[in-house]
């Protein structure tokens, strides 16, 4: 089930993010998540109109303990300045054992119709150059490459390149 996250689902986001963070460049960020961090990042997207959802596991396929989150999306505005008001840049993570089942596309196309209905025109990814499965991913929902932006991050290092892909929505 894909939903609008709740405040009860943000440690278990932070658990398949933050490995993400520490141990690849699926990001080039270094500053790992907080379920306090994320709740105010949430607050601010929804006060614009934005939002962040969640996979949930289906009742009954968890651990008891509450909701089984097993990816999320969201989005934001691309640039700052209302020139950009209609160009926004999305997030799509997956936590371990979600990958290649179809629910990355499955969250795409719930952010994907909101931000259509919303009136955005075009939807950016920022994909690390070495994430060959993000590119691969992306290119399969229809995102193009429009640009490489070279040695623009900086991680474990060494200097990385940052892909643009697009989707005209």
């Amino acid at each position: 089930m894909i939903r609008p996250a709740t405040e009860a689902d943000l440690p278990a986001v932070c658990s398949y993010w933050n490995p993400l963070i520490r141990d690849t460049i699926v990001t080039f960020s270094s500053e790992e998540r907080t379920p306090a961090g994320l709740a105010a990042t949430i607050a601010e997207r929804r006060a614009k109109g934005w939002d962040f959802w969640v996979a949930e596991a289906e009742p009954g396929t968890g651990t008891g303990s509450g909701p089984t989150i097993l990816g999320h999306v969201t989005y934001a505005q691309f640039r700052a300045g209302n020139g950009y008001a209609r160009a926004m840049e999305h997030t799509v993570i997956l936590g371990p054992g979600a990958r290649g089942r179809g629910l990355g596309r499955a969250m795409m196309a719930v952010l994907e119709d909101h931000a259509r209905a919303a009136g955005v025109h075009a939807m950016i990814g920022g994909v690390s150059a070495e994430n060959a499965a993000g590119r691969a991913f992306h290119a399969a929902i229809g995102y193009g490459e429009v640009a490489r932006v070279p040695q623009v991050g900086h991680k474990f290092g060494r200097w990385h390149d940052l892909l643009l892909m697009q989707k005209i929505l």
